[in-house]
């Protein structure tokens, strides 16, 4: 499926392009900020971490971190567990691929989206696609992706196998990347997956910070056993899938305290 829109990032910014790229993501950084933390019972777990990687990390350590996807607006929502000052900066903040066939239709959309830092991905296009690539870049540059392995909201909840997107950007980042996953419970009863889209408060949100973790060591184990490309990418998806349970079920039983 082709990108509807024209490409939305200038090869070089020029400086009103990076100031209305600060304004997006720290208005809408801000709204996340106030609806996540002071219009619903927020509780997260291992918080230092996720703000200690985006503060701290070296030039020359990528971030990638991982979380399911329950609601359209995870993203941003998710990102109220952050400081302030975070959102405001726009060299820490993250990148993340979006759906091109939701939020890069029009041009005016495509500007907004862009401007937050939302990388369009089209879907059925594969893992070699401008978008991917685009992220691949910033890796490589040691900034921050987050990522929904998932592929799409998972409405139902149920456990789906991870897209090998996140393999391939780990497979080809030519730095090592710090891997953090995340899950979270109560994001769908912010924002319900059904009209009125309209984000509600009063709800219960955990948050679950994952121990960070590389996996440079299984990268080169694959490369010394000559594995093609696509075998990297299943072998690490994988690896990361099984992080991802047991995270799964740690939060589970940390949401449901709250909820009792």
């Amino acid at each position: 499926m082709p990108l509807e829109v024209c490409w939305p990032f200038p090869r070089c910014p020029r400086l009103g392009w990076r100031i209305s790229s600060s304004l997006v993501m720290g208005m809408v950084g801000s709204y996340s900020f106030l609806w996540t933390r002071y219009m619903n019972y927020l509780t997260v777990h291992n918080q230092k971490v996720l703000l200690d990687l985006v503060d701290q990390r070296p030039k020359d350590r990528p971030l990638i971190t991982l979380s399911n996807h329950q609601s359209c607006m995870d993203d941003p929502h998710i990102w109220g567990v952050l400081r302030f000052g975070q959102l405001w900066n726009f060299r820490k903040m993250r990148w993340t691929p979006a759906a091109s066939d939701i939020c890069f239709t029009r041009e005016l959309h495509s500007r907004f989206f862009s401007r937050g830092k939302c990388v369009p991905v089209c879907r059925g296009d594969g893992v070699y696609q401008r978008g991917m690539d685009f992220l691949l870049d910033k890796l490589n540059s040691g900034e921050w992706v987050h990522i929904f392995p998932e592929g799409k909201v998972n409405m139902t909840q149920e456990w789906i196998r991870l897209k090998w997107g996140v393999g391939r950007l780990i497979a080809e980042c030519t730095l090592d990347p710090i891997i953090l996953p995340m899950w979270h419970l109560g994001m769908n009863d912010v924002l319900p997956n059904n009209r009125p889209y309209i984000p509600r408060a009063g709800k219960k949100i955990t948050v679950v910070v994952g121990k960070p973790f590389t996996v440079k060591h299984l990268v080169e184990s694959l490369r010394a056993e000559n594995k093609s490309q696509m075998e990297m990418r299943k072998a690490l998806t994988d690896f990361i899938q099984g992080e991802f349970c047991s995270l799964k079920i740690q939060a589970e039983a940390l949401h449901q305290r709250i909820q009792n």
